[in-house]
């Protein structure tokens, strides 16, 4: 193996390790926990590594990354995240190759993914994004609708040819109640969860957990989680 993928290998290794021990902690079966590589600021050179190593499902939070990186990558049997704020100038981008679209947080945004996904005959799994941080009816920092905003863009979502209405997603809030308390915002996201599936048993998808807290994250319950620097590394600096 090249000396990148070597290195990609352990940190993978490493990475299962750690879900495979929270699964056990949390009396869960490993398989109930999907890992989603977090690709940002990496070359599509990368994920064709993470591809040979058994990843299947990546992630990106911009576009201009993310669509020539989908593009070198779409001979790969793959699926594709969309986990940053979302403006509408770029959906119809992002519809061309996401297969999860995990940052939804405000109706118009329904309307551009269901416009763009009916045009292009894709169907996209759309979670809301919670905002933990955010009072009523409002936004958090990091995007994201507060709790009491879920049910009228889950209805959206209900609604909307092209998209399906698959779960929740929340990051850690560095502001409010749950500053510093990952496991507290984790199990606040599944309680949100059970009471969404009460009348929406398919939206079971939970996407919580980085690679911090990834095990504060499967503890609570969450489905999905998302890392990127325990596998690929520090980030190099935006610039």
């Amino acid at each position: 193996m090249t000396d990148r993928k070597t290195e990609l290998a352990a940190n993978l290794a490493q990475v299962e390790e750690r879900i495979a021990a929270a699964c056990a902690a949390a009396g869960r079966a490993r398989d109930e926990v999907t890992l989603i590589v977090v690709t940002k600021t990496y070359p599509a050179s990368d994920v064709r590594l993470l591809h040979e190593l058994g990843v299947r499902h990546v992630a990106e939070n911009r576009d201009q990354d993310a669509a020539p990186k989908a593009a070198a990558c779409a001979d790969l049997d793959l699926s594709w995240h969309f986990v940053g704020q979302l403006q509408t100038n770029k959906v119809r981008s992002v519809v061309g190759y996401a297969d999860v679209v995990q940052s939804v947080d405000r109706l118009r945004l329904v309307s551009a993914l269901s416009a763009t996904a009916e045009k292009t005959e894709r169907t996209l799994d759309c979670l809301v994004q919670v905002a933990l941080d955010a009072g009523s009816g409002e936004r958090g920092d990091r995007g994201g609708v507060a709790p009491d905003g879920i049910e009228e863009l889950a209805a959206a979502l209900d609604a909307a040819p092209g998209l399906r209405m698959a779960g929740l997603m929340t990051v850690a809030p560095l502001a409010g109640p749950y500053a510093g308390r990952q496991r507290a915002a984790f199990e606040r996201l599944m309680d949100l969860s059970t009471h969404l599936r009460v009348t929406r048993p398919t939206a079971n998808m939970v996407s919580a957990g980085m690679s911090a807290d990834l095990e504060d994250a499967v503890a609570a319950g969450a489905t999905h989680v998302r890392i990127g620097t325990a596998v690929l590394g520090v980030r190099p600096k935006l610039g």
